[in-house]
């Protein structure tokens, strides 16, 4: 299995430039770009062929991008900003070499009928398939596992991922979101595994289903989510791809960006080693 880093880890404490050399440093295989503060910081100072340019000369490469947020029922003018937003999306992927763009559904107070969500998903998820192709960018879609979520279970987002049914279009399966509205193991063991393009792996501590916020989530293996479940399911199903390490978790953005890095490989590494085996885990200082 690969391992990959996504940069909410080091929200507070930590810039892409930072990122980047402490996670190659430390033997990761990918990183996951926060477009919407890390990446245009960034490029105040470098500019889009420096970053492709690290890329090409270092071992870490790009996974994705994270996020395009909020694409689902909109009004119009918002849906036509929503895909102008992927299209550039699209050219930075492609510039970098990124495989993903993170999609990530609707969260808001307003009560919409699930049918209306799903429509709407759907429609969304076919036309940014179509903008994707010539490119070859995939698009995964992260549930959130929040009440206020538009697409807040596994269950829902698989079946939205299934109605669309187009190869550049599957999941991002996160752990503490699974957990959070108590998703269920079964449908994960009834799935198909192609559908999932990328694992994020965190943990959290143990308060009630529909009161978790990401600032509850802990290093792997430390909090109550049945990791050893889901991990040994996935290995059965025969996920092999990448497992990204994502927290927002105050107290970790005190410490500094290259202890939280390092601690987050090893957390990973140890709370999923009775199932994946990792080469990331040489250093390329």
């Amino acid at each position: 299995m690969k391992l990959c880093f996504n940069e909410a880890t080091t929200l507070e404490n930590s810039n892409l430039k930072k990122d980047l050399e402490y996670c190659n440093k430390h033997g990761y295989d990918y990183i996951e770009i926060r477009t919407m503060d890390k990446l245009p910081e960034y490029l105040e100072s470098h500019s889009m062929d420096d970053l492709a340019q690290f890329f090409n000369t270092n071992h870490i490469k790009p996974l994705a991008l994270n996020a395009l947020v909020f694409f689902n029922n909109r009004s119009e003018k918002e849906y036509k900003e929503v895909i102008e937003e992927f299209k550039s999306m699209l050219e930075t992927a492609q510039k970098i070499g990124a495989q993903y763009i993170v999609a990530v559904p609707l969260v808001t107070e307003q009560k919409i009928v699930k049918a209306e969500i799903k429509d709407s998903c759907v429609q969304v998820l076919n036309e940014l398939s179509e903008l994707a192709e010539p490119y070859g960018v995939k698009i995964a879609v992260e549930f959130v596992g929040h009440p206020q979520c538009t697409v807040n279970t596994f269950g829902q987002a698989y079946d939205i991922v299934q109605a669309v049914n187009r190869d550049n279009v599957g999941l991002v399966f996160d752990c503490f979101h699974f957990h959070a509205m108590g998703s269920k193991l079964e449908d994960l063991k009834q799935a198909d595994i192609s559908k999932i393009f990328i694992v994020h792996i965190d943990d959290t501590e143990d308060f009630p289903i529909g009161f978790l916020t990401d600032e509850d989530r802990v290093w792997p293996g430390l909090g109550a989510i049945d990791l050893d479940a889901i991990f040994s399911t996935l290995k059965e199903k025969g996920y092999k791809d990448a497992v990204s390490v994502e927290l927002f978790r105050p107290e970790y953005y005190q410490l500094s960006a290259e202890e939280a890095i390092k601690t987050a490989k090893e957390t990973t590494i140890k709370a999923i080693s009775a199932y994946y085996s990792f080469e990331a885990t040489k250093s390329y200082s």
